[in-house]
């Protein structure tokens, strides 16, 4: 039994003895001891140096308990009609405080156990609270709201009527080996950054731990849906799904580039719906299409470069007169879907004028200058380049005629008279080492200059080989490939510039030469893009090696340790400055493609039946005529 003990003549406070049955001894229930107990109390505080610190917290509430008891009168105590003196009844109470107290442990244990697991492991149950009934219908449409299970993944892709038959490649999403699962690390680190910091908005900025707003549409969200499809990704698509439902604000006043919102935001909804059928896609790419339509509402069949998708006002860009050549011309693959699925062919009627009336225009060996005006529909003229404001022009020749199972033979005439084009003009090699580049043309004359974007051609020109074109378009794809390749491995970092220059001097000894001015690295995806292309029609294993370097190169030099990865201010210096900012492609594109690139075996996203649009959003191969 417990005994209250003075502590002999030490003056120590008296103190709570336990007898073996844990309980105080109501005999000492005075708080007094007698002298002839000495021994026994020291002998009480040995035990209690031994018990540990749970069961010291739980003496102490059995003290309090006793305390309380006493001291309250006799309508207040634990057990009613206790009397006072009657050690027998007064201890069958605190026997039965103790069982309550001991309840309540137990269910405080269970409590921090729950609040110890993941979050997402725990099942939060909301009881509401008087006359909160009747607002539980409103409650169902708030954010916090869970979302409705996605629709399930047919054994075939459900890609909609005339769609050329092809199982679901979500059938074999995630990764297979640890290359592959070493890409959704790099994803997931990016996205866990990109959720915290600016999730909703168009780009993360990985340093100031900000976001940055072009179109407000959450270009990285919607440009990343089919990269983490593909990945395996469920519980983040599931999150970004829930956004597009219900934060995906297609009506705000707001202006977009035609272009730029086409291949991200419509290309990556109608992507999502081909690979998952899944109506809420269709819907919202509808209601974008439509919005984006006006564009066409010019003087000539070239349209605006930029919508209001609030207002629906289209108008020239504001910095400028004219429209980009390759952004009126790197819209058909997505309207063209989006008539298929819609069975509307006003869609497809308004992005087929545009490309008739550039086929008829005046062109140097079927090569295009960069600049095109909405108000008169002609080319201004100027530089011709596969670069910037260039190159997409060419890519859809190619897989415009891919897209409708090679039955349209406009887009195979034009893509032939231009890689013609280019073989005659534009392909050059360096001095000492003979690197084959693509050059531009600026007034007529020849400059040595190659922009990274120009990467996506060894990846189109190894496209256009397999079906059907000259075997000489896969020997330069095999040239140039080499050539973007070198562009990583001459850098200090082992990343690309955003612009190279190749020497055509005699007696010089530095093939690549990059300014400082264009040293910046964008996170871009178009080597990469080629990699994965030719090791998928090639079986080469030496791209995906060199793909491999590249993606140890982003996670050396890119990976911010709080969370994202940012772009670079300059590839020539070690250790290198950020420009701190995450371009959605590489998501959407870089990060797609280098899963892509690593693959086991060529079993996702089969290049006959899918053709990716400028942005990597994969679309279904149809007949037009069904």
């Amino acid at each position: 039994m417990a005994e209250w003990a003075s502590g002999g003549g030490d003056g120590r406070a008296p103190r709570l003895v336990l007898g073996t049955s844990g309980l105080p001894n109501p005999a000492y229930s005075s708080g007094l001891a007698s002298p002839s107990k000495t021994k026994t109390s020291r002998s009480c505080v040995r035990r209690w140096r031994g018990f540990t610190t749970f069961q010291k917290i739980l003496l102490g509430a059995l003290l309090v308990v006793v305390c309380v008891v006493m001291a309250s009168p006799p309508s207040q105590r634990i057990t009613e009609n206790i009397e006072p003196r009657d050690h027998i009844k007064r201890g069958a109470a605190i026997e039965a405080a103790v069982a309550k107290l001991r309840d309540e442990n137990t269910r405080l244990s269970q409590a921090l156990d729950v609040a110890r697991r993941p979050r997402e492991e725990v099942e939060v149950v909301h009881v509401p609270l008087a006359g909160e009934q009747d607002s539980q219908h409103v409650a169902q449409d708030a954010v916090d709201t869970p979302p409705p299970p996605p629709p399930p993944l047919a054994e075939k892709a459900p890609r909609g009527d005339g769609a050329v038959e092809s199982s679901n490649p979500l059938a074999h999403a995630g990764p297979k080996n640890e290359r592959q699962q070493a890409v959704v690390d790099a994803f997931k680190w990016a996205w866990k950054a990109y959720k915290t910091d600016a999730w909703g908005k168009d780009e993360l900025k990985p340093i100031s731990h900000s976001s940055e707003t072009w179109f407000n549409l959450g270009l990285t969200l919607i440009d990343s849906l089919d990269t983490m499809l593909l990945m395996g990704m469920t519980d983040e698509y599931n999150e970004a799904r829930v956004w597009v439902e219900r934060s995906l604000d297609l009506t705000q006043n707001k202006d977009v580039n035609l272009f730029e919102c086409t291949i991200r935001v419509l290309g990556g909804l109608l992507s999502t719906y081909a690979l998952t059928g899944d109506e809420l896609y269709n819907r919202k790419a509808v209601d974008l299409g439509d919005r984006l339509m006006h564009a066409f509402d010019s003087p000539s069949k070239v349209p605006y470069s930029d919508v209001n998708i609030g207002t629906l006002h289209a108008h020239k860009p504001k910095w400028g007169p004219d429209s980009s050549t390759s952004e009126v011309t790197t819209i058909q693959l997505e309207f063209r879907e989006l008539s298929r699925i819609t069975k509307d062919p006003k869609y497809a009627a308004a992005v087929d004028e545009v490309m008739e009336h550039v086929k008829s225009l005046p062109k140097e060996d079927g090569l295009v200058p960069i600049w095109i005006s909405a108000d008169s529909g002609n080319f201004r003229k100027g530089t011709i380049t596969l670069g910037a404001r260039g190159d997409s022009y060419y890519e859809y020749l190619l897989k415009q005629w891919l897209q409708t199972d090679k039955t349209d033979p406009r887009w195979k005439e034009m893509y032939t008279e231009t890689v013609d084009g280019i073989f005659k003009r534009l392909v050059h090699g360096s001095i000492p080492n003979n690197y084959t580049y693509i050059a531009e043309l600026i007034n007529g004359r020849v400059s040595p200059k190659m922009d990274h974007l120009v990467c996506f051609l060894p990846g189109l020109l190894a496209l256009g080989a397999v079906n059907g074109f000259p075997h000489s378009h896969m020997d330069l794809a095999k040239d140039l490939i080499k050539t973007c390749n070198a562009m990583y491995t001459h850098m200090p970092t082992g990343l690309a510039p955003e612009i190279t220059f190749f020497n055509d001097k005699a007696g010089g000894t530095a093939d690549l030469i990059v300014k400082d001015n264009d040293a910046h690295n964008l996170l871009r995806p178009e080597t990469v893009e080629s990699m994965f292309v030719m090791h998928r029609l090639t079986g080469d294993k030496q791209y995906a090696e060199w793909g491999w370097a590249i993606f140890q190169a982003f996670e050396k030099h890119c990976r911010i340790p709080s969370g994202g990865y940012s772009s670079l201010r300059s590839v020539k210096n070690i250790p290198v400055s950020y420009r701190d900012k995450m371009e959605s492609f590489f998501l959407g594109e870089t990060l797609k493609y280098l899963f892509l690139l690593f693959e086991s075996e060529p079993n996702l996203v089969p290049l006959d039946k899918w053709v990716f649009n400028t942005e990597a959003h994969p679309l279904p191969i149809f007949h037009p005529s069904t």
